[in-house]
């Protein structure tokens, strides 16, 4: 992302990441600004208070270890598939992620790492398959014998 100011050209860092939960896709991009975080174009306080509080903690976490002049950002969240928690829980991760590609302190990683792993590593856990001539994956049909 490029910026002109009189004839000079200012660079502007611009970061971008990803997360995944089950089937959901979550891409964050952060820009230099004033700390407005949007899931979707929207804003992320519109969620239900328990989303809310998920996509809160890394922000929280990295403002309380940096302070809140370090962490001066725009974050852009999209995400894609799955449903309601696993949106939330990509968009989280992607912004975890992002949060310490933007301030490069490793410090920051380990207190993640250490308050919870999901905010680093994805979670690649997904749905069992169903069985072939079956409706579900593991419960298996009941058969009569007389």
């Amino acid at each position: 992302m490029i910026q002109k100011t009189k004839g000079n050209l200012k660079v502007t860092s611009k970061i971008v990441t990803s997360g995944k939960r089950k089937t959901a896709i979550a891409r964050a991009v952060l820009t230099e600004g004033s700390g407005k975080v949007s899931l979707n174009k929207k804003n992320y306080k519109n969620l239900q208070m328990f989303d809310r509080l998920k996509i809160d903690e890394p922000l929280k976490i990295a403002e309380r270890l940096l302070g809140e002049d370090k962490i001066k950002f725009n974050a852009e969240i999209t995400i894609r598939g799955g449903g309601e928690k696993s949106q939330v829980e990509a968009a989280r991760l992607a912004l975890a992620r992002a949060i310490i590609q933007f301030t490069k302190s490793k410090e920051l990683k380990e207190v993640y790492s250490k308050y919870d792993r999901n905010l680093l590593v994805a979670d690649v856990r997904q749905k069992e398959a169903n069985k072939p001539g079956d409706s579900k994956a593991r419960a298996k049909r009941q058969t009569s014998y007389r």
